[in-house]
């Protein structure tokens, strides 16, 4: 098969995978809502920090230098396994011991349980990561998709049994246990690689020269895009932290899901192109294109249709989570041109550079929060914004130097759709303040959305916007 038919084909089962679980964990998640307090998010928010510094140090950023690896073979895949194994072994018995004062330093009781139950999936997920790589490294998606699709429906189902049963939030501790268990063992069962009994030094020693400067670089990204939830849990209540919590779920749905979904298929594919930086360049400005076309309007409309959405799915007690959504899925807007300018670097095996740009960008972070912290947590939101912004132009340093398309470059690039995307928002927007305001919330949202989507398509077809055609091709193919 040649590249350009895997890499459509890659994306073809990545977005059939992350959408389709998506949607059913967007249900669920929905059906959480209405049965549980916005506290029980609040809490189980509170401990995602720890949870995700412990899956970073894990994997070590190995999995990153297996897929960019030219070849691997059973050596590599077996000591990577084994590390990652033993970290998390170790990480668990550090978690474990440490869970009463995480739970002091938030003052909620039941939080050591809590922690103790939910990061067994630290162990799980160790036991199963060098089985996905390889489904990566081969852009073997439609298997990740099989696999991936049963766990959740499973997982989903216990869940809503649990809320339905009133377990409160132990139904959030244990929905992602069973579905991380549900995948493990078919990654096993599909991959058919099986670790053999050896650790070598000099495997390890290649894979974690790479791997360590990206660790640091997780851990500090970890670390600063949860400092949110740890000052908003820590001097705001449990509530109000589930209902950031909320917001910022909500807008990464359209972000996370198609940044994510493409991140997986562009980080092999551009692994292929790295020694050709003209394609590089072309497949790259392509793609940003693409997902800002996308992604650009879906934000605006979430913002302007932000007070219906909620009532609609979450009912009225999530209505404070309003003005934080419509903040937040400004932010949103750049996250993947973020992670797609980090991921030339990683291809290009700068990983020295990656680590350069994260302190630079945590320093930034750091000022930002100081001076937003003061204004409650609306403050906290817009100096994410403000920051989102700051960062596209150290992301953007090194890929304009390596691949000459930079910042400025980049932003002439994305200005028409943005533009555009927040113009039509206006116009709904008054649109609605003067004739829809009082309509029924479920009713309110089609018509809302329907004009958005004929104004926006209808414009980019008058004005023949080619990321439509890339769009059209993509869907031919």
């Amino acid at each position: 098969m040649s590249l350009k038919k895997q890499a459509v084909s890659s994306m073809i089962w990545t977005f059939s995978q992350q959408f389709g679980t998506q949607l059913i964990t967007f249900a669920v998640s929905v059906i959480l809502a209405r049965l549980l307090l916005p506290s029980d998010f609040g809490t189980i928010a509170m401990f995602t920090v720890v949870m995700s510094i412990a899956s970073a140090l894990i994997d070590g950023g190995m999995s990153s230098s297996l897929i960019r690896s030219a070849e691997v073979d059973d050596r590599d895949l077996s000591t990577v396994f084994w590390f990652n194994l033993g970290v998390a072994v170790v990480m668990y018995i550090i978690i474990f011991v440490a869970a009463p004062w995480i739970a002091s330093f938030y003052k909620v009781e039941i939080l050591t349980a809590v922690i103790r139950v939910y990061s067994l999936s630290i162990i799980i997920g160790s036991l199963t990561a060098v089985q996905g790589t390889r489904f990566t490294k081969a852009m073997d998606f439609k298997t990740l998709f099989k696999i991936q699709l049963p766990s959740l429906i499973i997982g989903a189902v216990a869940a809503v049994v649990m809320a339905f049963s009133g377990f409160g939030i132990w139904t959030l501790v244990f929905y992602p246990l069973i579905q991380a268990t549900m995948g493990g063992i078919q990654l096993w069962f599909y991959s058919k690689w099986k670790p053999l009994l050896i650790f070598d030094r000099a495997k390890f020693k290649q894979h974690f020269g790479f791997g360590y400067k990206m660790t640091l670089s997780g851990l500090l990204e970890t670390v600063f895009n949860n400092i949110y939830t740890i000052l908003i849990g820590k001097y705001f209540s449990s509530a109000q932290l589930g209902f950031y919590n909320r917001a910022d779920n909500l807008k990464q749905l359209p972000v996370s899901n198609l940044s994510s979904a493409l991140n997986k298929v562009t980080f092999p594919l551009f692994a292929k192109l790295n020694n050709n930086d003209v394609k590089l360049k072309e497949v790259y400005q392509k793609l940003m294109k693409l997902v800002i076309f996308v992604i650009a309007p879906v934000l605006f409309l979430m913002m302007v249709v932000a007070e219906p959405l909620i009532r609609f799915l979450l009912t009225d007690k999530w209505l404070p989570a309003v003005p934080y959504l419509q903040v937040l899925v400004l932010s949103g807007i750049l996250y993947p041109i973020h992670a797609y300018n980090l991921n030339i670097l990683k291809i290009k095996g700068r990983s020295d550079l990656f680590l350069k740009l994260e302190f630079w960008k945590k320093g930034l972070q750091i000022l930002t929060l100081l001076i937003s912290v003061p204004f409650g947590v609306i403050g906290i939101v817009w100096g994410q914004v403000i920051f989102s912004v700051l960062a596209f132009f150290i992301n953007t340093h090194y890929t304009g130097k390596m691949l000459k398309y930079g910042s400025m470059n980049q932003i002439l690039d994305l200005m028409p759709i943005i533009s555009l995307s927040a113009g039509i928002a206006l116009i709904i927007y008054f649109s609605d303040r003067f004739y829809f305001h009082n309509w029924v919330d479920l009713p309110r949202l089609l018509v809302l959305s329907g004009l958005y989507a004929a104004l926006y398509l209808g414009t980019v077809c008058m004005f023949k916007f080619k990321e439509i055609n890339y769009l059209k091709d993509l869907l031919k193919k």
